[in-house]
């Protein structure tokens, strides 16, 4: 997909604005998600100021140096902000930074909205960063207190379950991966006298205390939530990149004009970043693209906005609503297309048509099927399903007028010099009406011969000749040579053909109506298939997700037991006992009424 739309953002722009207690979508910045096209890897980084963010923003965007949020008059405002580049190392994929600018220290308490960014920049990506100096001490455990407060800031469904199973349970299915970045580290990687890594040293940060007192608490709760919350962890160490005073001009030196030691684990984080990071995909699989992440924004923003809590379940929903729309019209789009294409009217039967509709239609649903999702009592479904069935007999209409047309057209040019031949009085004579007769056999067998005259052909013969009957009548009631006897069977031979003809329609009429009440049941089994194999593809989606969630929960209870922290891992089994009751719960297609 071209990516032109990214030439536009040679710096960040503010995603999400953050002024005068009010959190604000950035109109500008929802434009350019707007154009691209192209899943995206959604990379959120929080930390305090002055922590060296901004360096690490300018290595994935591919920058050497020059940006820095706080060389800007625009930083003043808080919020989110944003940097689209094209993902250095996944092809067709747009890599979005999002840095969340302007987060305190948890002294300054004078803006809880500070936790709402926190919890908006959780919910937006797939990785997300926590960059703080020094070592993973209780004041920096303090300084992510906002985790903690995760539970009051998002929901995962719209309404709890019966047994009202904590909501924050389901946080694990869709959280980011955690990585901590730890700047300005002086100490030795060691514990009880052995060298360990990084990832060791955060997990045995995150071990708990087995106190009860309110101290032990508030030890305890961000590391648990850390631990519960997150389904995967990683942790980084930075040496300090220069001496103390340049680091005020980070952003601006070289790489060359660095600490090695710390330009070589800045190129280790990033290419962890570069190949570990996941494309931002909602429940069910849903990959996320730039409109995608614009609606979430825009959804998010608006619930914190009207004093709700974001909820995933809400906002994959109102993204539901608006794509399943859009797929009906793309699915309908390719239905005229290929119609259009494939289609010769008249048709010279209705199964002709009927057939080429059913190729068709088979293919629309298929393209349906592919863009829309979570199309909960298939209300979209069953709106393509009506618009099909309004097509096909649209189609139907058409061709019945298209073939009328042609046949009325025929028997004009094929008869109109008979009729001229009885107004100039040829036949009005002895032995007229048998030439008469032969003339018009001659003629009908003409007509019964042009090819594509279509399912009307009879009919609109019939209606013609039926026009016809006084001028025949007249033409054998003026025949001399024939007996008053004759004329009587010869009346009565056009009355039984008359109604030969009529019975004939009406048989056509049957089988005609036969074939249409087979499609309609063809194109409702048509659409139950696809809808039941679409039902298994998110099942077998479902469970994936489901176990993925389930390891991850029994890995913690696992880690609690070893720690000795019955209580947790009592809470943590009742999660999965219920995620296990979810897991062998059946899901049957609905039925298309």
């Amino acid at each position: 997909m071209d990516m032109a739309p990214l030439i536009h953002m040679p710096e960040p722009l503010c995603l999400i604005e953050n002024t005068n207690g009010q959190l604000l979508a950035n109109p500008e910045a929802l434009k350019i998600l707007s154009a691209i096209r192209q899943p995206v890897v959604v990379v959120a980084i929080m930390g305090l100021n002055r922590t060296g963010k901004s360096y690490l923003i300018n290595k994935l965007a591919g920058k050497n140096k020059g940006f820095s949020l706080g060389s800007t008059v625009q930083s003043h405002t808080k919020g989110i902000w944003m940097w689209c580049v094209p993902h250095p190392e996944k092809p067709n994929h747009t890599l979005v930074l999002l840095d969340t600018e302007g987060l305190g220290d948890v002294e300054k308490g004078d803006n809880q909205n500070d936790s709402w960014i926190f919890a908006l920049a959780i919910l937006l990506s797939s990785t997300f960063v926590y960059n703080s100096m020094g070592t993973i001490s209780q004041q920096a455990m303090d300084q992510l207190h906002y985790v903690t407060e995760l539970t009051d800031r998002i929901r995962a469904r719209s309404s709890p379950d019966v047994d009202e199973v904590e909501d924050s349970a389901d946080f694990v299915s869709f959280f980011p991966d955690f990585v901590w970045t730890l700047r300005d580290f002086s100490l030795d990687l060691e514990a009880e006298g052995q060298s360990i890594t990084a990832d060791e040293y955060l997990e045995n940060s995150l071990k708990l205390s087995k106190g009860t007192s309110p101290k032990d608490k508030t030890f305890n709760m961000p590391r648990l939530c850390i631990r519960k919350f997150f389904p995967k962890k990683k942790c980084f160490i930075f040496d300090r990149p220069t001496h103390r005073k340049k680091l005020g001009q980070l952003e601006e030196l070289c790489d060359d004009e660095l600490d090695p030691e710390f330009v070589q684990q800045a190129a280790v984080f990033c290419s962890y970043i570069f190949g570990n990071s996941k494309t931002k995909t909602l429940s069910g699989g849903i990959k996320v693209d730039g409109p995608r992440l614009g609606t979430l924004v825009q959804t998010y923003v608006n619930a914190i906005n009207s004093g709700d809590l974001p909820c995933m379940e809400n906002a994959v929903l109102a993204l539901a609503e608006i794509e399943n729309s859009a797929a009906v019209q793309k699915a309908i789009a390719h239905y005229d297309q290929q119609m259009g294409q494939k289609l010769q009217l008249p048709t010279e039967t209705l199964q002709e048509l009927l057939d080429v509709h059913r190729d068709t239609e088979k293919e629309t649903i298929e393209v349906f099927m592919s863009s829309s999702f979570k199309d909960i009592d298939q209300l979209f479904q069953k709106e393509l399903a009506a618009q099909l069935d309004k097509k096909r007999e649209d189609f139907c209409n058409q061709n019945r007028k298209a073939s009328s047309d042609r046949c009325s057209a025929l028997l004009k040019d094929i008869f109109s010099p008979l009729e001229e031949d009885v107004k100039q009085g040829i036949y009005s004579k002895s032995g007229g009406y048998r030439l008469f007769i032969e003339k018009m056999q001659e003629l009908k067998k003409k007509y019964l011969q042009e090819p594509r005259k279509g399912i009307q052909a009879d009919e609109i013969l019939q209606e013609y000749l039926k026009s016809k009957e006084s001028m025949t009548d007249a033409i054998l009631q003026t025949d001399q040579t024939l007996s008053e006897k004759e004329k009587l069977i010869e009346v009565e031979r056009m009355k039984a053909e008359c109604a030969q003809a009529a019975a004939k329609m009406l048989e056509e009429m049957q089988i005609r109506n036969q074939q249409m009440m087979e499609q309609k049941e063809k194109s409702y089994q048509e659409h139950v298939k696809q809808l039941t194999e679409k039902m298994e593809r998110e099942r077998a989606q479902l469970l994936k997700e489901q176990e993925r969630t389930l390891a991850l929960k029994l890995q913690e209870q696992s880690r609690l037991l070893q720690e000795g922290f019955q209580g947790e891992q009592r809470r943590l089994q009742n999660e999965i006992q219920n995620l296990q009751k979810d897991m062998n719960r059946p899901i049957y297609p609905c039925v298309l009424s």
